[in-house]
């Protein structure tokens, strides 16, 4: 094993300090050996190493961990955002239209699409990433979509409870039928999770409980998409039932912040879906300040949020949700391995991977301070560069 000295950091940010969290190390140091982190601290105490790299002061943080995306799908939905951005609203019906296009793709396009959103996460410095079915809605189209999201991931979500697709329109009972028997059967083998879109317009309490109880049936973990549109059952099915996380939070109700506190569901905000929908932003501090674990992910899809760029989540999470810097990067990587019940990745501590990012700054105060900036340096994930 040759063990590789990176030394140089102007600022460390290593999500490892018990007594707090979000704190730095200045003119720090780290060791990476065989892919994982061997040591973190200052520069002067480094231990020797077979080789060194000197990062010339720039910041380093965790790999980013984006725990809620929806990266298998075909066509886009460009006319829709330019449609809100004049005072239309927004309303979960759209799905459909990506279901028909993705439907309508060959397997190569599919491949040839996810492969370019990935390299677009990597380069924006994300390292574990998860990507969710639910643009098919048949039994072979839902089985396809995991397929290929397993080829890019280990974390892939089955959400055949997105809408209810137009066929079924007249026997939701049928479909919610389908979903927890062949649907599921033929998905699970690729999948770690079920989610389901517990919402007006899409699936109800009682729908999304049986869903998601065959899927754990199954095997599987729970997510839950709750409390987008408006105060709802999302947050109090998702805690009741034990899911990983719950997505989105836009719209909570006393009773669902407190609840989220006294569990260990996560908050998973998605900021980038206000920004392209004009909805309001979750109000983050809240959850912060009544103990609730939060995350920041994408959400990329091409409906309500067409961006991979995680560094942008914590910039919104900050100028709009009452986030400081080290709250919102804190969020994007230990927040989203809590999310995805991840303990190897989201800190920079002795045993950990090797997920790192290198960023063109001194601090990660500009991943807030100055945004949409190409600021990601390097990028490495088990030791080995990305871009």
């Amino acid at each position: 094993m040759t063990a590789t000295l990176l030394t140089g950091i102007g600022e460390l940010t290593t999500n490892a300090d018990a007594a707090d969290p979000t704190a730095t190390i200045a003119d720090a140091a780290l060791v990476v050996e065989d892919g994982r982190i061997a040591w973190t601290g200052a520069a002067a105490d480094a231990p020797a190493a077979d080789a060194s790299l000197d990062l010339g002061g720039r910041a380093v943080v965790p790999g980013f961990v984006d725990s809620h995306t929806h990266l298998v799908f075909a066509g886009d939905r460009a006319d829709e955002f330019e449609a809100r951005m004049t005072g239309a609203a927004y309303a979960a019906g759209g799905i459909r239209r990506t279901v028909a296009a993705t439907r309508a793709a060959s397997d190569g396009g599919l491949r040839s699409r996810l492969a370019q959103l990935v390299a677009e996460l990597h380069a924006s410095g994300t390292t574990t990433f998860e990507v969710k079915t639910g643009y098919d809605l048949t039994v072979a189209g839902e089985e396809r979509l995991a397929r290929l999201a397993r080829e890019v991931t280990d974390e892939v979500t089955f959400l055949g409870a997105h809408v209810v697709p137009a066929e079924f329109a007249g026997d939701r009972d049928a479909y919610v039928d389908l979903v927890c028997g062949a649907m599921l059967t033929a998905v699970a083998p690729h999948a770690r999770w079920v989610d389901v879109f517990c919402e007006e317009g899409a699936f109800t309490a009682a729908e999304g409980e049986r869903i998601l109880r065959a899927g754990t049936d199954a095997g599987l973990g729970i997510r839950v998409h709750g409390n987008q549109l408006g105060a709802g059952p999302g947050v109090r099915l998702a805690v009741r039932l034990g899911a990983a996380s719950v997505d989105h939070c836009t719209h909570l109700t006393d009773d669902d912040v407190a609840a989220l506190a006294a569990s260990d569901t996560v908050a998973t905000l998605l900021p980038g879906v206000e920004f392209s929908t004009r909805q309001p932003y979750p109000d983050a501090r809240r959850l912060l300040d009544a103990g609730a674990t939060v995350a920041l992910a994408s959400d990329c899809n091409p409906g309500s949020s067409f961006t991979s760029s995680m560094p942008l989540m914590i910039a919104l999470a900050v100028r709009e949700m009452g986030m400081t810097v080290g709250e919102a990067v804190w969020a994007a990587t230990a927040g989203g391995a809590r999310a995805l019940r991840r303990d190897d990745v989201g800190a920079l501590a002795p045993g950990m991977r090797a997920d790192l990012v290198v960023l063109t700054a001194p601090s990660r105060r500009h991943l807030a301070y100055r945004p949409g900036v190409p600021l990601v340096h390097a990028v490495y994930a088990g030791g080995r560069r990305l871009s």
